[in-house]
């Protein structure tokens, strides 16, 4: 059973009563005890009149799959087997990440009807949701007391990557289909595959001149050409204790998720393969061999439990499940935070050899804070602020620099900057058709 907030209301009048009747000498405890006793016995009647929430039958109606920061519906049912109208209050049991109102819901169910009340949900962390049970109570008539059960109803909701940055695809894909001859503009380089004869037109590149077809066809011809498909992009994520940081609204994983779905919806409409991989000691997410319309529902679905762990990396062990992804040449893109050299020389020892048929491109997320921290002049704190954030950006370009030295190439940007830039990247190699 419960009690409401009536019931110590109720208590808290009998006070009136007890200081008039103090007045004129009657006994005040005599006249408190009675009061009380009152409201011990309209309390239990009232728990006797109330319908029983045992008798209802609850069920719950979830989506399997939802994106972090979007609102989804979720609804639960109530079917009254009993012979009296409950007036219900309903708690849906989910966990606070789940982002639930924390209002209780009313409902009125008739006998032998169902009612239906929505909890809307705004998830604001990725994996599973669970909720194991909804609460219900029961009100009686007087509205002091009432009866409560507990209905194990489990559902889960997987919370997918919020893949906010979707919204830089459009431009890309644009450029994407520039390259791939689907307008005006045809791209000519090394490494890229033979699409058509055209007309030269003056600013052409001469080397593309097709003297044979322009023997034929008497006038200048100019072969024209488009990249090459069916390359591979490899994707791996680092997992690892520098990927728990928090940067911004998120942490470096977070954003590392941003930018291998930005990249992969890419690669997936140039015809490309794309591979993936999360890792840390062990392999935590593994998607290859998916192509498609099918491949970003399985990088997500696979990316939404894994979380950052607070161990170190083994990265001989993650480039070596690297190479178990596929043997043909591919643009390998490590999403990490090499920051600090010292932590860095396991990584930069690991890192395999780039060559003509393999690129090596190393996202990492910064922090806009540290800039603008090695700004600040003001006062002897912010001196010695700053002099740390300019050693950190000095250490960070360190391992850049070695990174390069090493035939790879560095990235750095903010959560927002960093998928549109390893976007362009991917552009600008399948342009020049090194991909």
């Amino acid at each position: 059973m419960f009690v409401t907030g009536r019931l110590a209301v109720a208590i808290a009048v009998g006070v009136v009563p007890l200081v008039l009747t103090g007045l004129v000498g009657y006994p005040p405890y005599l006249i408190l005890g009675a009061w009380i006793a009152l409201c011990v016995v309209l309390t239990a009647l009232d728990v006797v009149l109330s319908p029983s929430p045992r008798t209802v039958a609850v069920s719950r109606r979830v989506p399997a799959r939802v994106r972090r920061g979007e609102v989804t519906p979720v609804s639960v049912a109530l079917h009254n087997r009993g012979s009296r109208t409950l007036h219900a209050l309903i708690r849906d049991a989910w966990q606070p990440t789940a982002g639930a109102s924390r209002e209780r819901h009313r409902l009125a169910v008739p006998p032998g009807e169902r009612r239906r009340a929505s909890f809307p949900l705004q998830p604001r962390r990725r994996g599973e949701l669970v909720s194991e049970f909804v609460m219900i109570r029961s009100r009686g008539p007087l509205g002091l007391a009432g009866r409560q059960a507990r209905h194990r109803v489990r559902d889960t909701i997987r919370v997918l990557p919020a893949f906010a940055s979707r919204k830089h695809l459009p431009s890309r894909l644009a450029r994407l289909r520039e390259l791939d001859g689907n307008t005006s503009l045809q791209v000519r380089g090394q490494g890229t595959e033979f699409d058509s004869l055209r007309e030269y037109v003056r600013g052409d590149d001469v080397r593309s001149i097709d003297w044979r077809a322009t023997a034929r066809a008497g006038t200048t011809m100019l072969r024209t050409w488009r990249p090459e498909r069916d390359r591979h992009v490899v994707i791996m994520i680092d997992t690892g204790r520098t990927a728990a940081a928090r940067v911004g609204d998120g942490t470096r994983v977070d954003a590392a998720l941003e930018a291998s779905l930005l990249l992969a919806a890419l690669a997936a409409r140039a015809g490309d393969h794309v591979h993936l991989l999360m890792f840390d000691r062990v392999v935590r997410a593994r998607v290859t061999g998916v192509d498609g319309a099918a491949l970003l529902p399985a990088l997500t679905d696979a990316m939404a439990p894994v979380h950052a762990r607070l161990v170190d990396t083994d990265w001989p062990s993650a480039f070596a499940a690297v190479r178990t992804l596929t043997t043909r040449p591919a643009l390998i893109v490590v999403l990490t935070a090499q920051d600090a050299a010292e932590s860095a020389r396991g990584f930069l020892g690991a890192l395999p050899d780039a060559s003509r048929a393999t690129s090596i491109l190393v996202g990492s997320v910064t922090d806009d804070g540290i800039v603008s921290l090695a700004r600040q002049r003001g006062s002897r704190e912010e001196v010695y602020l700053a002099a740390a954030a300019e050693r950190t950006m000095r250490d960070a370009e360190n391992v850049a620099e070695a990174i390069r030295r090493a035939g790879g190439e560095a990235i750095a940007a903010d959560p927002e900057a960093l998928p549109p830039r390893i976007a362009d990247r991917y552009l600008e190699l399948k342009a020049a058709g090194r991909l």
